[in-house]
């Protein structure tokens, strides 16, 4: 169960700094110095939320042991009609939604590799990789700005 959640966490790793690595261009300081306030709030509740799923993924594994799995997560997601509920939504959100939204949105916006954000999601947490995909569409929009102010002056 150790073994688990070190794989996982490693991917997760994995996945958001090459999130970050890909597109490095977005945090150059030349064209954009510093985290806004809407970027902040989107990383703090991101880390919060990661943060919160860990603390209940370890516990988790710790109480089923071997019988810790994905499938066994997911069958426990529905042990009642309220969590059901909660459920559909989540797996519809996370499994359909979100990847159609940021990998469409994303190259829209000019972002790179952003079906990244749909792995990351399998790896640390919905909150998590949702909350960093709006944070670089944060950074994306100043760094366009930027870009185009520079631009438009040369």
């Amino acid at each position: 169960m150790t073994t688990q959640l070190l794989f996982f966490g490693a991917l997760g790793v994995l996945s958001t700094a090459f999130a970050f690595w890909v597109n490095r261009r977005l945090f150059d300081r030349r064209r954009v110095e510093r985290v806004s306030v809407l970027e902040g709030i989107f990383f703090v509740v991101g880390l919060v939320s990661l943060g919160l799923g860990w603390y209940f993924n370890v516990r988790y594994t710790h109480q089923y042991g071997s019988h810790a799995s994905y499938v066994d997560y997911t069958k426990h997601l529905f042990d009642n009609w309220a969590s059901d509920s909660a459920a559909q939504d989540y797996i519809i959100f996370n499994v359909v939604l979100f990847p159609l939204w940021s990998i469409v949105d994303g190259r829209r916006r000019g972002m790179r590799a952003p079906w990244i954000f749909f792995v990351m999601s399998l790896f640390t947490s919905l909150a998590f990789s949702v909350a960093v995909y709006l944070a670089f569409v944060e950074r994306q929009i100043r760094y366009d700005r930027a870009t185009s102010a520079a631009s438009s002056t040369a």
